[in-house]
């Protein structure tokens, strides 16, 4: 119900529609995945949602695990895999962590965004795709182009829309909200009423920074 967050939402009705990448950046647990599954609730598309985490993965995992292999592409492959973005054909696929990617695999992304094409380990020609990809980080990206360790013609590619989630501490007023709600799926799961808080309690919430934000809220 904050302002903050109604602006924002406003934002992606407008650029859900499209076709192009949604860049979605905000400090750890203000909701990123959760924003990226609104715009592809919002763009209508009939394909799947299919999120992915890419910290940690090396250009070779990266590959196999998003563009997929033919059967023989190296010694253990015996069948043919299917690639993240072959599921999210018609869909939306999201790249969580898109800062730390590799800069090799920073390569590959930026032809399939410009190109909407990419090519399975050991295929011959490449195959093209209709998949929207919405991706998100909470590093200074801008800062890591500056340094040389993410390419700039990617950054500027990813950011043809960028939604900002502001953190919680920025929008307290929607504190009653995010509580209520989950007092409610605690009672749930827990097969009781929901409890009803004191009224001071919002008092002192609001008071506090949440460095983890929602999550954090979340878990207390």
């Amino acid at each position: 119900e904050d302002e903050s967050m109604i602006a924002a939402f406003r934002y992606i009705e407008a650029v859900a529609p499209t076709s192009q990448p949604v860049f979605v950046t905000g400090e750890t647990g203000v909701g990123k995945e959760l924003i990226a599954q609104a715009i592809h609730r919002a763009s209508r598309r009939e394909g799947r949602f299919v999120p992915v985490n890419v910290a940690g993965l090396d250009d070779a995992m990266f590959s196999d695990t998003f563009f997929g292999h033919v059967r023989g592409a190296y010694t253990s492959a015996s069948d043919r895999r299917e690639g993240l973005i072959e599921q999210a054909a018609g869909g939306t696929l999201f790249l969580d962590e898109i800062g730390d990617l590799t800069l090799s695999s920073q390569v590959k992304l930026l032809r399939l965004l410009q190109e909407k094409e990419y090519l399975p380990l050991g295929a011959d020609r490449p195959r093209t795709t209709d998949a929207r990809i919405v991706a998100a980080t909470n590093r200074e990206v801008r800062k890591r182009v500056l340094e040389g360790t993410f390419r700039e013609d990617l950054y500027f590619r990813l950011v043809t829309h960028h939604v900002r989630i502001p953190p919680l501490r920025e929008r307290i007023g929607d504190l009653p909200g995010l509580l209520n709600h989950f007092l409610k799926r605690a009672a749930t799961a827990l097969e009781r009423e929901p409890p009803t808080p004191a009224r001071e309690l919002i008092t002192y919430l609001a008071a506090y920074d949440y460095p983890g934000n929602v999550r954090e809220l979340e878990a207390m």
